[in-house]
């Protein structure tokens, strides 16, 4: 049996709710591990020298294969191609991936710790180590390149235009995480002023094939967002990016070289991000409708009666609570006690906040906006990456016991809440705070609620 990826579930699982909500989340988990998503979707006969992808077949004889990419996902996803495909198939590789990955056992392609969610160094020298990697070999129409792309590859790819410096981008990452910006909107500042996003990089290894595999973690596998866009037409321009700064008010935050180069882009002084890439194929192997439905798969394995809320859950986190609580306690999901949520809010964080993530805020919220439930419930949300804001923690636990134990410590959650200090909340309980370490994978945040009636 396959170790638990859940690594404290002993000290989370104290009732049969708690179980099963963890058993569901861990399904889905595992579900969207690179390996298990490439090996459905991609396969190699070595007879005819072909490889398939979905429906789609390549023809390798006689052609050199170079593998790039980036994304928290990228070492696992490059150990299941090497094996699919064999090292000796592959002329050279290189990807990016958060730093914490053990070891990748790869051969061919070299693995490389990076920044997320701000860029560093070592991402952008990895990046122009991969754009070497053209006049390096003469890579040419004949050569196929296979580009490996995850949720965390905005950041992990990172290659600033000429005219403005890593740290400028890294401020500007900095304040648009803080904003209140959706992905979108952050990608697409983060495509006008990268040498390699928004379609830039398929454009560069022209007239060469370039194939990407995607593990998605963008609501609706919006291919124009996904990882920043590299190897796919953008159709946001450099005006669409001035409105994002002007929309959060940060026009004045943004380093001043920041502001000149959109502004030139705006007046069509540089060049836009590619809007047509003939050479360039894309395929989502693996997203969050691929871990939900096998978290629905396991709730009925487990008795239960599920049903999948939404794959595309967005926008400010308490919100989301909210709504999704009060639809719970109005009888709306009748007939169901284990509901299923996929998607990724955006909280709105304060200048003076404290510890926490989206997830673990969710999950604080939460024990507030359920407390007139009359019977028992269990709420888990977790990062499908294993990492919700914080490295150790990959989201939380909670039920309807949390809150009353909170205030036999004299907490006040709504203090903490509003602090954005979910963290320093739902430590002070010892059960609640979920840990995996990195899964490999990323394709949002999975919720559970098992309840165990359905109509106040």
């Amino acid at each position: 049996m396959s170790a638990s990826i859940i690594k404290n579930r002993s000290q989370l699982s104290a009732t049969r709710s708690r179980s099963a909500a963890l058993d569901i989340i861990e399904t889905g988990i595992r579900s969207a591990l690179p390996e298990n998503a490439i090996e459905t979707s991609v396969s190699y006969d070595s007879s005819s020298q072909t490889i398939s992808i979905k429906e789609s077949r390549f023809g390798l004889s006689g052609r050199r294969i170079f593998v790039i990419g980036g994304g928290k996902a990228s070492s696992r996803m490059s150990q299941s191609l090497e094996r699919i495909i064999g090292p000796q198939r592959i002329t050279a590789g290189i990807v990016t991936t958060k730093y914490g990955d053990p070891d990748p056992a790869t051969e061919k392609i070299e693995v490389v710790g990076a920044g997320h969610p701000v860029p560093d160094r070592n991402g952008s020298a990895a990046v122009r180590r991969m754009l070497n990697l053209k006049p390096a070999y003469s890579i040419g129409q004949d050569d196929i390149v296979m580009c490996l792309l995850s949720g965390g590859g905005s950041a992990l790819l990172p290659c600033p235009v000429d005219e403005i410096s890593l740290d400028e981008k890294q401020l500007v990452t900095e304040i648009l995480l803080s904003s209140g910006a959706d992905i979108s909107e952050v990608n697409c500042i983060r495509k006008h002023l990268s040498k390699t996003k928004g379609g830039r990089l398929g454009s560069f290894f022209a007239p060469a094939t370039v194939v990407s595999l995607i593990l998605s973690d963008v609501i609706g596998n919006d291919l124009s967002v996904i990882a920043s866009a590299p190897t796919y037409p953008d159709a946001s321009t450099f005006a669409d990016a001035i409105r994002v700064l002007e929309k959060y008010d940060i026009q004045a935050s943004v380093p001043a070289r920041v502001r000149s180069y959109l502004e030139q882009g705006q007046l069509g002084k540089v060049p836009e991000t590619a809007k047509s890439l003939v050479n360039c194929w894309n395929f989502v192997i693996g997203d969050l409708s691929l871990a939900l439905s096998a978290m629905k798969r396991k709730a009925l394995e487990l008795g239960l009666s599920p049903v999948v809320v939404t794959n595309r859950q967005t926008g400010e986190t308490g919100k989301a609570v909210r709504s999704m609580a009060k639809k719970i306690l109005s009888g709306k999901y009748s007939g169901s006690n284990a509901l299923l949520v996929g998607g990724e809010t955006t909280p709105v964080v304060p200048a003076d906040h404290g510890k926490g993530g989206r997830n673990q805020h969710y999950a604080a919220v939460s024990l507030v906006e359920m407390k007139d439930y009359r019977w028992p419930w269990t709420m888990a949300s977790i990062g499908t990456d294993g990492s919700d804001f914080l490295p150790d923690v990959a989201g939380a636990i909670v039920d309807e016991s949390t809150l009353p134990r909170l205030a036999a410590k004299g907490a006040n959650p709504q203090e903490y809440i509003q602090r954005y200090d979910s963290y320093g909340l739902l430590v002070q309980t010892g059960d609640c705070l979920v840990q995996t370490g990195n899964t490999g994978t990323n394709v949002g945040d999975v919720t559970v609620y098992i309840l165990s009636a359905t109509s106040p």
